[in-house]
């Protein structure tokens, strides 16, 4: 069950993963920000998190079985995971743009800020969403999946499960990593990506693990992390004199790699 749920996942991330082909660092041409491959994304998450809610409990209850809980290595794994979601992302995320900035790397730069950007963005989308829907974390009832109720989110953290904030952060620094590692080496993508997003579904795993979220809520943290670190990518790169890049990222420019613009037009 839970591989078949975490390769699900994965399935529908990797759709966010573009086609190989070289691109250059910046595109030169405006392409709408939103486009009929992000509603077929947006669909297919949006099918999977239907799809998981009626299995809900049962994931829950299964993670929460004696043995698995008592087995140590799990526990640590989901110790490091949670850790490695929030504040694990941000911070290397950060630390890649310091190191960018001191070495004078605009790409490195990019990857950091723009990394920064997705997490910042979608966290704050997800934490809108978790105040309005008011779900009931399993933690406090794993027999009533369907405890939501309108604001009650700012009651208190134990109605604020849905979505799942590490997931979203995990996955707006995967998304966002892939996609902008993509313009550097091109067809390294599916390994980055794969490598990204893997680390991601299992900060998610982990939530569920520790009975904080229910299978549903990583399914929409995922869906809101990985669309907008797409959407930022795309944004910054076909705005190249956006406010935020001029004034945070410096240095030398890296000379452009020659592409027919076309083909970012097909890309996420």
């Amino acid at each position: 069950m839970f591989s078949r749920l975490f390769r699900a996942a994965l399935i529908f991330s990797t759709l966010a993963v573009p086609a190989q082909a070289q691109v250059q660092d910046t595109i030169f041409h405006k392409t709408p920000l939103l486009t009929g491959k992000d509603a077929l994304l947006f669909a297919a998450y949006t099918l999977g998190t239907v799809l998981v809610a009626p299995i809900d409990m049962k994931i829950a209850n299964r993670l929460q079985y004696q043995g698995t809980q008592e087995n140590q290595f799990l526990g640590r794994a989901a110790t490091g995971f949670r850790l490695l979601g929030d504040p694990g992302s941000v911070l290397t995320a950060a630390g890649v743009y310091v190191i960018g900035r001191v070495d004078g790397q605009r790409r490195v730069q990019a990857l950091g800020l723009h990394s920064v950007e997705s997490i910042l963005l979608a966290s704050s989308i997800g934490g809108g969403i978790k105040f309005l829907a008011g779900r009931q974390r399993p933690l406090y009832d794993i027999r009533n999946p369907y405890n939501f109720q309108l604001w009650r989110g700012f009651v208190s953290d134990q109605y604020r499960s849905f979505p799942s904030g590490h997931t979203i952060t995990a996955f707006a620094f995967a998304s966002t990593v892939t996609r902008e590692t993509q313009f550097w080496w091109p067809h390294a993508v599916w390994y980055v990506g794969t490598v990204f997003y893997t680390g991601a579904g299992l900060v998610g795993i982990s939530r569920m693990y520790n009975n904080m979220h229910w299978a549903s809520d990583v399914m929409g943290g995922a869906a809101i992390g990985t669309i907008v670190g797409l959407k930022v990518v795309k944004y910054t790169h076909s705005h190249p004199g956006n406010q935020i890049d001029s004034k945070l990222i410096k240095g030398k420019r890296q000379s452009q790699i020659q592409l027919n613009p076309v083909l970012f037009s097909i890309q996420f």
